[in-house]
Protein backbone atom coordinates (compact mmCIF):
# COMPACT_ATOMS: atom_id res chain seq x y z
CA UNK A 1 0.00 0.00 0.00
CA UNK A 2 1.90 3.47 -1.03
CA UNK A 3 1.76 6.26 1.88
CA UNK A 4 -1.09 8.11 -0.03
CA UNK A 5 -3.55 5.00 0.27
CA UNK A 6 -2.48 4.16 3.90
CA UNK A 7 -2.95 7.62 4.62
CA UNK A 8 -6.81 7.56 3.65
CA UNK A 9 -7.40 3.76 4.75
CA UNK A 10 -6.46 5.48 7.85
CA UNK A 11 -8.55 8.61 7.86
CA UNK A 12 -11.62 5.78 6.91
CA UNK A 13 -10.97 4.14 10.11
CA UNK A 14 -11.03 7.05 11.97
CA UNK A 15 -14.01 8.64 10.73
CA UNK A 16 -15.68 4.87 11.25
CA UNK A 17 -15.04 4.89 14.64
CA UNK A 18 -16.12 8.78 14.94
CA UNK A 19 -12.49 10.07 15.99
CA UNK A 20 -12.58 13.94 15.85
CA UNK A 21 -9.35 14.96 16.90
CA UNK A 22 -5.84 13.05 16.73
CA UNK A 23 -2.37 13.01 18.74
CA UNK A 24 0.45 12.63 17.15
CA UNK A 25 2.68 11.96 19.92
CA UNK A 26 6.66 11.81 20.59
CA UNK A 27 8.72 11.90 23.85
CA UNK A 28 11.05 14.12 25.44
CA UNK A 29 14.01 12.59 26.92
CA UNK A 30 11.97 11.61 30.21
CA UNK A 31 9.41 9.30 28.12
CA UNK A 32 6.68 11.53 28.52
CA UNK A 33 4.58 12.21 25.36
CA UNK A 34 4.59 15.36 23.46
CA UNK A 35 1.80 16.52 21.39
CA UNK A 36 -0.66 19.08 19.74
CA UNK A 37 -4.18 18.38 19.04
CA UNK A 38 -5.49 18.59 15.47
CA UNK A 39 -8.94 18.06 14.15
CA UNK A 40 -9.83 15.08 11.53
CA UNK A 41 -10.29 17.78 8.93
CA UNK A 42 -6.42 18.53 8.79
CA UNK A 43 -5.69 14.56 9.28
CA UNK A 44 -3.78 14.28 6.10
CA UNK A 45 -1.83 17.51 6.71
CA UNK A 46 -0.58 15.83 9.94
CA UNK A 47 0.45 12.40 8.67
CA UNK A 48 2.71 14.42 6.21
CA UNK A 49 4.32 15.37 9.20
CA UNK A 50 2.60 19.26 9.47
CA UNK A 51 3.26 19.73 12.99
CA UNK A 52 6.52 21.14 14.06
CA UNK A 53 7.55 21.93 17.46
CA UNK A 54 10.46 23.56 18.95
CA UNK A 55 12.17 20.75 20.66
CA UNK A 56 14.69 23.04 21.92
CA UNK A 57 12.43 24.53 25.01
CA UNK A 58 11.89 21.24 26.47
CA UNK A 59 14.08 18.98 28.53
CA UNK A 60 17.05 16.84 26.89
CA UNK A 61 16.15 17.22 23.01
CA UNK A 62 18.80 19.37 21.39
CA UNK A 63 18.06 22.67 19.16
CA UNK A 64 18.54 24.59 22.22
CA UNK A 65 18.64 28.57 20.55
CA UNK A 66 15.58 30.59 19.01
CA UNK A 67 17.39 30.83 15.84
CA UNK A 68 17.45 27.07 15.46
CA UNK A 69 14.48 25.34 13.57
CA UNK A 70 11.70 23.29 14.85
CA UNK A 71 11.06 19.27 14.06
CA UNK A 72 8.16 17.62 12.62
CA UNK A 73 6.32 15.11 14.23
CA UNK A 74 5.58 12.13 11.64
CA UNK A 75 3.21 9.37 12.65
CA UNK A 76 3.33 5.78 12.19
CA UNK A 77 0.19 4.74 11.38
CA UNK A 78 0.52 1.51 12.48
CA UNK A 79 0.24 2.63 15.91
CA UNK A 80 -3.36 4.04 16.02
CA UNK A 81 -4.93 3.90 19.34
CA UNK A 82 -8.13 4.92 19.69
CA UNK A 83 -8.59 6.15 23.20
CA UNK A 84 -11.06 3.71 25.23
CA UNK A 85 -12.29 6.02 27.67
CA UNK A 86 -12.69 8.96 24.97
CA UNK A 87 -13.33 8.13 21.37
CA UNK A 88 -13.57 11.38 20.05
CA UNK A 89 -9.51 11.44 20.61
CA UNK A 90 -6.84 9.43 18.68
CA UNK A 91 -3.17 8.54 19.31
CA UNK A 92 0.06 7.81 17.23
CA UNK A 93 3.56 7.27 18.13
CA UNK A 94 5.53 9.68 15.98
CA UNK A 95 8.58 10.00 15.38
CA UNK A 96 10.63 13.46 15.13
CA UNK A 97 12.07 14.61 11.48
CA UNK A 98 14.54 17.66 11.29
CA UNK A 99 15.08 18.65 7.60
CA UNK A 100 13.37 16.30 5.93
CA UNK A 101 15.40 13.34 8.05
CA UNK A 102 14.54 11.66 11.03
CA UNK A 103 15.96 13.19 13.60
CA UNK A 104 18.99 11.78 15.61
CA UNK A 105 18.16 12.81 19.09
CA UNK A 106 14.44 11.27 19.21
CA UNK A 107 14.14 8.54 21.07
CA UNK A 108 11.65 6.00 19.20
CA UNK A 109 13.99 6.99 16.19
CA UNK A 110 16.74 5.64 18.26
CA UNK A 111 15.29 2.72 19.40
CA UNK A 112 14.08 1.99 15.78
CA UNK A 113 17.46 2.01 14.10
CA UNK A 114 18.89 -0.43 16.68
CA UNK A 115 15.66 -2.98 16.33
CA UNK A 116 16.14 -2.67 12.18
CA UNK A 117 20.37 -3.47 12.88
CA UNK A 118 18.74 -6.57 14.78
CA UNK A 119 16.51 -7.42 11.85
CA UNK A 120 19.31 -7.17 9.65
CA UNK A 121 21.14 -9.54 11.80
CA UNK A 122 17.98 -12.08 11.88
CA UNK A 123 16.75 -11.06 14.86
CA UNK A 124 13.19 -9.56 16.40
CA UNK A 125 13.23 -8.01 20.15
CA UNK A 126 10.51 -8.93 22.06
CA UNK A 127 9.90 -7.99 25.47
CA UNK A 128 7.30 -8.27 27.81
CA UNK A 129 7.42 -5.48 30.95
CA UNK A 130 6.00 -5.81 34.17
CA UNK A 131 4.68 -2.39 35.24
CA UNK A 132 4.73 -0.94 39.07
CA UNK A 133 3.05 1.77 39.98
CA UNK A 134 1.40 3.42 43.27
CA UNK A 135 -1.97 5.21 42.84
CA UNK A 136 -2.94 7.76 45.79
CA UNK A 137 -5.35 10.38 46.85
CA UNK A 138 -4.27 13.77 47.02
CA UNK A 139 -5.66 15.65 50.65
CA UNK A 140 -4.89 18.63 52.45
CA UNK A 141 -2.15 17.18 54.64
CA UNK A 142 -0.81 15.19 51.15
CA UNK A 143 -1.24 11.55 49.70
CA UNK A 144 -2.49 8.66 51.37
CA UNK A 145 -3.27 5.45 50.12
CA UNK A 146 -5.88 4.45 48.13
CA UNK A 147 -7.05 1.65 49.93
CA UNK A 148 -7.92 3.32 53.05
CA UNK A 149 -7.40 0.20 55.39
CA UNK A 150 -3.41 0.01 56.22
CA UNK A 151 -2.44 -3.86 55.43
CA UNK A 152 -1.25 -5.69 59.02
CA UNK A 153 1.72 -7.18 58.02
CA UNK A 154 5.20 -6.60 56.40
CA UNK A 155 4.33 -6.54 53.08
CA UNK A 156 0.45 -6.79 51.20
CA UNK A 157 1.68 -8.13 48.33
CA UNK A 158 -0.89 -10.46 46.28
CA UNK A 159 -3.33 -9.74 49.48
CA UNK A 160 -6.97 -10.34 48.76
CA UNK A 161 -8.55 -7.69 50.58
CA UNK A 162 -6.47 -5.18 49.17
CA UNK A 163 -6.52 -6.17 45.54
CA UNK A 164 -10.50 -6.30 45.64
CA UNK A 165 -10.92 -2.87 47.70
CA UNK A 166 -8.74 -1.06 44.75
CA UNK A 167 -10.62 -3.34 42.03
CA UNK A 168 -13.49 0.09 41.15
CA UNK A 169 -10.00 1.71 40.09
CA UNK A 170 -7.90 -0.81 38.45
CA UNK A 171 -10.38 -2.54 36.76
CA UNK A 172 -11.14 0.53 33.96
CA UNK A 173 -7.51 0.10 33.55
CA UNK A 174 -7.53 -2.98 32.53
CA UNK A 175 -10.55 -3.67 30.51
CA UNK A 176 -9.54 -0.26 28.51
CA UNK A 177 -6.26 -2.73 27.77
CA UNK A 178 -7.92 -5.94 27.20
CA UNK A 179 -10.00 -3.40 24.30
CA UNK A 180 -6.88 -2.38 22.83
CA UNK A 181 -5.63 -6.27 22.82
CA UNK A 182 -2.78 -5.84 24.69
CA UNK A 183 -3.82 -9.10 26.85
CA UNK A 184 -3.66 -8.86 30.66
CA UNK A 185 -3.82 -11.57 31.86
CA UNK A 186 -2.97 -10.65 35.34
CA UNK A 187 -3.15 -8.08 37.63
CA UNK A 188 -2.48 -7.51 41.63
CA UNK A 189 -1.73 -5.35 44.61
CA UNK A 190 1.90 -5.47 44.68
CA UNK A 191 4.63 -4.88 47.83
CA UNK A 192 3.87 -1.05 48.29
CA UNK A 193 0.91 -0.04 50.15
CA UNK A 194 -1.64 1.07 47.11
CA UNK A 195 1.21 -0.12 45.00
CA UNK A 196 -0.08 -2.24 41.79
CA UNK A 197 1.45 -3.98 39.04
CA UNK A 198 -0.42 -5.15 35.55
CA UNK A 199 1.07 -8.01 33.47
CA UNK A 200 0.09 -8.46 29.71
CA UNK A 201 1.59 -9.75 26.63
CA UNK A 202 4.77 -9.39 25.21
CA UNK A 203 5.52 -7.76 22.28
CA UNK A 204 8.23 -6.40 19.82
CA UNK A 205 10.55 -3.74 21.47
CA UNK A 206 8.87 -0.69 19.22
CA UNK A 207 5.30 -1.91 19.55
CA UNK A 208 5.98 -2.22 23.34
CA UNK A 209 7.39 1.29 24.12
CA UNK A 210 4.72 2.60 22.01
CA UNK A 211 2.42 0.63 24.38
CA UNK A 212 4.30 1.52 27.79
CA UNK A 213 4.18 5.31 26.60
CA UNK A 214 0.45 5.09 26.45
CA UNK A 215 0.27 3.00 29.19
CA UNK A 216 1.27 5.84 31.31
CA UNK A 217 -0.46 8.27 29.58
CA UNK A 218 -3.41 6.17 29.93
CA UNK A 219 -3.15 5.06 34.03
CA UNK A 220 -2.56 8.73 34.90
CA UNK A 221 -6.02 9.79 33.18
CA UNK A 222 -8.23 6.68 34.49
CA UNK A 223 -7.04 7.39 37.82
CA UNK A 224 -8.06 10.94 38.03
CA UNK A 225 -11.50 9.97 36.74
CA UNK A 226 -12.20 8.18 39.68
CA UNK A 227 -10.78 10.71 42.27
CA UNK A 228 -7.18 9.16 42.46
CA UNK A 229 -3.25 9.93 41.71
CA UNK A 230 -1.54 7.64 39.53
CA UNK A 231 2.26 7.76 40.32
CA UNK A 232 5.19 6.50 38.26
CA UNK A 233 7.47 8.22 41.05
CA UNK A 234 10.20 4.97 41.47
CA UNK A 235 10.69 6.19 45.42
CA UNK A 236 7.51 7.48 46.63
CA UNK A 237 8.28 6.32 50.41
CA UNK A 238 11.46 5.43 52.26
CA UNK A 239 10.26 2.56 54.03
CA UNK A 240 8.26 0.96 51.01
CA UNK A 241 8.85 -0.93 47.68
CA UNK A 242 10.15 0.65 44.69
CA UNK A 243 8.06 1.08 41.45
CA UNK A 244 10.08 -1.21 39.54
CA UNK A 245 9.73 -1.89 35.30
CA UNK A 246 11.51 -5.55 34.78
CA UNK A 247 12.75 -6.22 30.98
CA UNK A 248 11.79 -9.64 30.25
CA UNK A 249 13.59 -9.77 26.78
CA UNK A 250 13.95 -12.59 24.04
CA UNK A 251 14.80 -12.74 20.71
CA UNK A 252 12.84 -14.39 17.95
CA UNK A 253 14.39 -15.72 14.33
CA UNK A 254 12.90 -12.99 12.04
CA UNK A 255 11.50 -15.48 9.23
CA UNK A 256 9.77 -17.97 11.74
CA UNK A 257 9.74 -15.86 14.24
CA UNK A 258 10.42 -18.80 17.36
CA UNK A 259 12.38 -17.60 20.38
CA UNK A 260 15.89 -18.25 19.97
CA UNK A 261 16.09 -18.53 23.95
CA UNK A 262 14.36 -21.88 23.66
CA UNK A 263 16.08 -25.06 23.69
CA UNK A 264 13.08 -26.55 21.22
CA UNK A 265 14.22 -23.93 18.89
CA UNK A 266 17.56 -23.26 19.33
CA UNK A 267 20.17 -26.48 20.55
CA UNK A 268 21.71 -25.58 24.41
CA UNK A 269 25.64 -25.70 23.99
CA UNK A 270 28.56 -25.84 26.24
CA UNK A 271 27.44 -23.57 28.41
CA UNK A 272 24.19 -24.77 29.22
CA UNK A 273 26.55 -27.65 30.89
CA UNK A 274 29.26 -25.50 32.18
CA UNK A 275 26.36 -23.37 34.24
CA UNK A 276 23.84 -26.34 34.45
CA UNK A 277 21.12 -24.35 33.16
CA UNK A 278 19.64 -25.22 29.91
CA UNK A 279 18.82 -22.83 27.63
CA UNK A 280 21.21 -22.18 23.99
CA UNK A 281 24.52 -20.45 24.12
CA UNK A 282 22.98 -17.13 22.64
CA UNK A 283 21.06 -16.80 25.88
CA UNK A 284 24.48 -16.67 28.23
CA UNK A 285 26.09 -14.47 25.46
CA UNK A 286 23.11 -11.76 25.25
CA UNK A 287 23.31 -12.17 30.03
CA UNK A 288 26.99 -11.40 29.20
CA UNK A 289 26.36 -8.16 27.27
CA UNK A 290 23.94 -6.93 29.36
CA UNK A 291 26.35 -7.25 32.62
CA UNK A 292 29.33 -5.76 30.71
CA UNK A 293 27.18 -2.85 29.74
CA UNK A 294 25.50 -2.72 33.15
CA UNK A 295 26.69 0.54 34.38
CA UNK A 296 25.91 2.47 31.28
CA UNK A 297 22.35 0.86 31.21
CA UNK A 298 21.20 1.73 34.87
CA UNK A 299 21.73 5.86 33.36
CA UNK A 300 18.63 4.85 31.28
CA UNK A 301 16.83 2.17 33.00
CA UNK A 302 16.93 4.35 36.31
CA UNK A 303 16.94 7.80 35.24
CA UNK A 304 16.34 9.62 38.29
CA UNK A 305 17.69 11.05 41.61
CA UNK A 306 15.17 9.15 43.12
CA UNK A 307 15.79 5.52 41.43
CA UNK A 308 18.64 5.04 43.60
CA UNK A 309 16.90 5.16 46.47
CA UNK A 310 15.28 1.90 45.12
CA UNK A 311 18.61 0.27 43.87
CA UNK A 312 18.98 -0.72 47.69
CA UNK A 313 18.94 -4.08 49.55
CA UNK A 314 17.23 -2.86 52.47
CA UNK A 315 17.45 0.82 53.66
CA UNK A 316 14.88 2.16 55.59
CA UNK A 317 12.29 -0.88 54.65
CA UNK A 318 11.13 -3.42 57.37
CA UNK A 319 12.79 -6.28 55.31
CA UNK A 320 14.64 -7.08 51.91
CA UNK A 321 13.50 -4.70 48.82
CA UNK A 322 13.40 -6.90 45.99
CA UNK A 323 15.52 -4.56 44.32
CA UNK A 324 18.77 -5.87 42.74
CA UNK A 325 22.15 -4.30 44.29
CA UNK A 326 24.85 -6.61 42.41
CA UNK A 327 25.87 -7.49 38.78
CA UNK A 328 24.68 -10.42 38.36
CA UNK A 329 22.53 -13.02 36.64
CA UNK A 330 21.10 -16.15 38.80
CA UNK A 331 19.18 -19.19 37.97
CA UNK A 332 15.38 -18.04 38.83
CA UNK A 333 16.97 -15.61 41.72
CA UNK A 334 14.97 -12.59 42.33
CA UNK A 335 17.70 -10.92 43.91
CA UNK A 336 20.04 -11.08 40.98
CA UNK A 337 19.90 -8.28 38.22
CA UNK A 338 19.38 -10.71 35.52
CA UNK A 339 16.86 -13.70 36.22
CA UNK A 340 16.52 -16.47 33.93
CA UNK A 341 12.90 -17.42 34.83
CA UNK A 342 12.04 -21.49 34.73
CA UNK A 343 8.58 -20.49 33.40
CA UNK A 344 9.75 -18.81 30.18
CA UNK A 345 12.65 -18.90 27.53
CA UNK A 346 14.21 -14.66 28.34
CA UNK A 347 16.21 -12.97 30.47
CA UNK A 348 14.66 -10.71 32.88
CA UNK A 349 16.52 -7.65 34.15
CA UNK A 350 14.91 -6.47 37.52
CA UNK A 351 17.08 -3.05 37.36
CA UNK A 352 14.95 -0.74 35.07
CA UNK A 353 11.97 1.39 37.13
CA UNK A 354 8.93 2.66 35.94
CA UNK A 355 9.98 5.80 35.75
CA UNK A 356 12.01 4.96 32.21
CA UNK A 357 12.10 5.91 28.86
CA UNK A 358 11.32 2.88 27.48
CA UNK A 359 12.75 3.59 24.04
CA UNK A 360 15.95 4.25 25.21
CA UNK A 361 16.35 1.63 27.63
CA UNK A 362 14.98 -0.82 24.96
CA UNK A 363 17.46 0.78 22.61
CA UNK A 364 20.63 0.19 24.93
CA UNK A 365 19.55 -3.20 26.33
CA UNK A 366 19.23 -4.75 22.14
CA UNK A 367 22.82 -3.47 21.59
CA UNK A 368 24.25 -4.67 25.20
CA UNK A 369 22.91 -8.19 24.05
CA UNK A 370 23.50 -8.43 20.85
CA UNK A 371 27.32 -6.97 21.59
CA UNK A 372 27.66 -10.00 24.01
CA UNK A 373 26.55 -12.19 21.34
CA UNK A 374 29.21 -10.88 19.11
CA UNK A 375 31.76 -11.15 20.95
CA UNK A 376 30.68 -14.44 22.93
CA UNK A 377 30.39 -13.09 26.16
CA UNK A 378 30.60 -16.15 28.57
CA UNK A 379 29.09 -14.32 32.26
CA UNK A 380 30.46 -16.81 34.44
CA UNK A 381 28.65 -19.05 36.59
CA UNK A 382 24.92 -18.11 37.85
CA UNK A 383 24.76 -16.68 41.41
CA UNK A 384 21.65 -18.45 43.15
CA UNK A 385 22.39 -17.15 46.74
CA UNK A 386 20.73 -14.83 48.40
CA UNK A 387 22.52 -11.81 46.86
CA UNK A 388 21.70 -9.67 49.79
CA UNK A 389 23.53 -11.46 52.24
CA UNK A 390 26.53 -11.10 49.70
CA UNK A 391 26.16 -7.74 49.16
CA UNK A 392 26.59 -7.57 53.03
CA UNK A 393 29.74 -9.32 52.93
CA UNK A 394 33.31 -8.14 53.07
CA UNK A 395 35.68 -9.58 50.34
CA UNK A 396 35.36 -13.15 49.40
CA UNK A 397 32.32 -14.90 50.10
CA UNK A 398 31.37 -18.79 49.99
CA UNK A 399 28.95 -20.25 47.28
CA UNK A 400 26.39 -22.24 47.29
CA UNK A 401 26.19 -24.61 44.63
CA UNK A 402 28.95 -24.77 41.68
CA UNK A 403 30.94 -22.33 40.85
CA UNK A 404 33.42 -22.72 43.68
CA UNK A 405 34.18 -21.59 47.20
CA UNK A 406 35.38 -18.71 48.36
CA UNK A 407 34.68 -16.16 45.26
CA UNK A 408 35.12 -12.54 44.80
CA UNK A 409 31.92 -11.43 44.92
CA UNK A 410 30.21 -9.58 42.19
CA UNK A 411 30.19 -5.79 41.57
CA UNK A 412 27.38 -3.79 42.44
CA UNK A 413 25.63 -1.38 40.62
CA UNK A 414 25.29 1.85 40.45
CA UNK A 415 24.64 3.58 43.69
CA UNK A 416 23.84 6.50 42.07
CA UNK A 417 22.67 8.67 38.84
CA UNK A 418 25.91 10.64 39.06
CA UNK A 419 28.03 7.28 39.26
CA UNK A 420 25.67 5.58 36.45
CA UNK A 421 25.92 8.61 34.33
CA UNK A 422 30.01 8.88 34.75
CA UNK A 423 29.69 4.96 33.30
CA UNK A 424 27.22 5.93 30.00
CA UNK A 425 29.64 8.74 29.55
CA UNK A 426 32.65 6.62 29.45
CA UNK A 427 30.93 3.62 27.17
CA UNK A 428 31.38 3.30 23.85
CA UNK A 429 28.52 1.32 23.28
CA UNK A 430 26.15 3.80 24.47
CA UNK A 431 27.71 6.51 21.66
CA UNK A 432 27.49 3.89 19.22
CA UNK A 433 24.24 3.13 19.64
CA UNK A 434 22.65 6.81 20.36
CA UNK A 435 25.40 8.91 18.61
CA UNK A 436 27.66 11.17 20.73
CA UNK A 437 25.97 14.02 20.19
CA UNK A 438 22.59 12.44 22.26
CA UNK A 439 24.98 11.01 25.02
CA UNK A 440 26.39 14.73 25.27
CA UNK A 441 22.96 16.30 25.69
CA UNK A 442 21.81 13.57 27.86
CA UNK A 443 24.93 12.83 30.34
CA UNK A 444 24.16 16.97 30.91
CA UNK A 445 20.33 16.81 31.19
CA UNK A 446 20.55 14.65 33.75
CA UNK A 447 23.84 15.69 36.04
CA UNK A 448 21.83 18.88 36.33
CA UNK A 449 18.92 16.64 37.55
CA UNK A 450 21.47 15.13 39.78
CA UNK A 451 22.84 18.25 40.97
CA UNK A 452 19.72 19.65 41.90
CA UNK A 453 18.50 16.75 44.09
CA UNK A 454 21.81 16.23 45.79
CA UNK A 455 22.70 20.15 46.67
CA UNK A 456 18.62 20.67 47.84
CA UNK A 457 19.12 21.05 51.38
CA UNK A 458 15.62 20.29 53.32
CA UNK A 459 13.44 21.05 56.11
CA UNK A 460 14.33 17.44 57.54
CA UNK A 461 17.72 17.33 56.47
CA UNK A 462 18.35 20.79 58.42
CA UNK A 463 16.59 19.34 61.75
CA UNK A 464 18.73 16.85 62.22
CA UNK A 465 22.33 18.58 60.96
CA UNK A 466 21.61 21.64 62.90
CA UNK A 467 23.49 21.33 65.94
CA UNK A 468 24.90 17.83 65.22
CA UNK A 469 28.53 18.85 65.55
Amino acid sequence: MTDAAKIKDTRRKLEAAGVEYCYASYVDVHGVPKAKVVPLASFEKMAAGSELFTVGAMDGMGLVGPEKDECAAVPDLDSLIVLPWDKRFAWFASDLHYHGKPYVNCSRVLLKRRVEAARRAGFIFNIGVETEFYMFRKGPDGVTPLVDTRFKGPCPAYDVYQTSRATPYIEPLVRYMNELGWGVYSFDQEGGHSQYEMDFAYADALTMSDRLTFFRFMAKTVAAETGAVASFMPKPFANDFRSGAHFNMSLADVRSGKNMFDPKNNPVGALAKRHQIAVPDITFHFTGGLLKHAPALAAVACPTFNSYKGLIAQGDMPDMSWAPVLRCYGRNNRSAMLRLPMNRYCIENRSPDISTNFYLTAALSLAAGLDGMHHRIDPGPPWNDNLYDVERAKGKVARNGHGGDNEARPQRLPRTLIEALDAFEDNALAERTFGKEFCDIYVRQKTKEWEHGFYRVGVEERAEMLDFV
